[in-house]
């Protein structure tokens, strides 16, 4: 069953901006689209603001309230970029929701690797996938995907598809571009990393296929519209089949395979782990 997706590269907008707004860009994207089943939007979209701080809600505070009735009015699932989530504590997170076509927040997660020394975020603990009747899906954020633990484990988890919100406005685009690849090549999954248009940001949006190959992009930094259709059972053909009909990662060691040690971890890999789905939190 294919996903038909809607990516919006657009620039951030205010914190104090009425949503009715926000609500009004993407039913326009579905007029446009019709049929569309998830629209997704840059890393802080809704948060623009003199200072993180000053956009932060708890997620079920009023914004996240009217963003789960925006996705149930339009039946949609809803990924509206991450948002400054303040935290139980007080604390201050980069957080990526999605809501479900029912009105309900389905999946959060805490950005793990906020770009440090210039997000004022506090880090996320734990990795997150969630279920749609096409497949699963798992969030990294923006500087996530330059640590490859991140995209390895949602894979691990069962993720056929990782969304990677972006807020890049840095020189840097275009190794992110490579990596948006890598990771897709070295999971063998489906990678969408939207960017923020210009002249906030970069752009430079890519979606990417599970044997690395570029399904859509945008060719700058101009706000721009990306959509398509994402057959996610592709990821079983490939991972069957092997990259290129060639290499199969994930069956690469047997259940009488010695462990292997990883002291940066403290950990270590053993074999009869070592399968998609090996994490899956269900």
């Amino acid at each position: 069953m294919s996903l038909p997706v809607v990516l919006a590269q657009a620039e951030p907008v205010p914190f104090d901006r009425p949503l009715s707004a926000f609500a009004a860009e993407v039913e326009a994207l579905l007029t446009e689209h019709p049929g569309t089943r998830l629209v997704m939007y840059p890393e802080l979209h809704l948060c623009r603001a003199p200072k993180p701080a000053d956009a932060a809600e708890p997620l079920d505070g009023p914004r996240g309230r009217e963003l789960a009735e925006i996705a149930r009015d339009l039946g949609i699932w809803l990924a509206p970029g991450s948002v400054c989530e303040r935290g139980p504590a007080g604390e201050l997170f980069n957080t990526a929701v999605v809501y479900s076509p029912g009105g309900e927040l389905v999946a959060s997660y805490r950005k793990v690797f906020p770009w440090r020394p210039y997000e004022p975020y506090d880090p996320g603990d734990r990795f997150v996938v969630f279920d749609l009747p096409e497949g699963r899906v798992g969030f990294s954020i923006c500087y996530d995907a330059w640590f490859p633990e991140i995209t390895r484990h949602l894979a691990w988890m069962g993720a056929e598809l990782v969304l990677n919100p972006v807020q890049t406005t840095t020189r840097d685009r275009a190794q992110e571009l490579v990596l948006a690849r890598a990771n897709a090549i070295v999971n063998q999954v489906f990678v969408a990393s939207l960017n923020v248009a210009g002249p906030f940001g970069m752009g430079c949006s890519i979606v990417v296929g599970p044997e690395g190959q570029v399904l859509a992009e945008t060719p700058g930094a101009e706000p721009a519209v990306l959509a398509l259709e994402l057959d996610l059972a592709e990821v079983a053909r490939v991972r069957k089949h092997g990259t290129a009909g060639l290499n199969r990662m994930w069956q690469q060691f047997g259940e009488t395979d010695a462990p292997i040690e990883l002291p940066l971890y403290q950990g270590r890999i053993e074999p009869g782990r070592w399968r998609p789905g090996g994490g899956d939190p269900r």
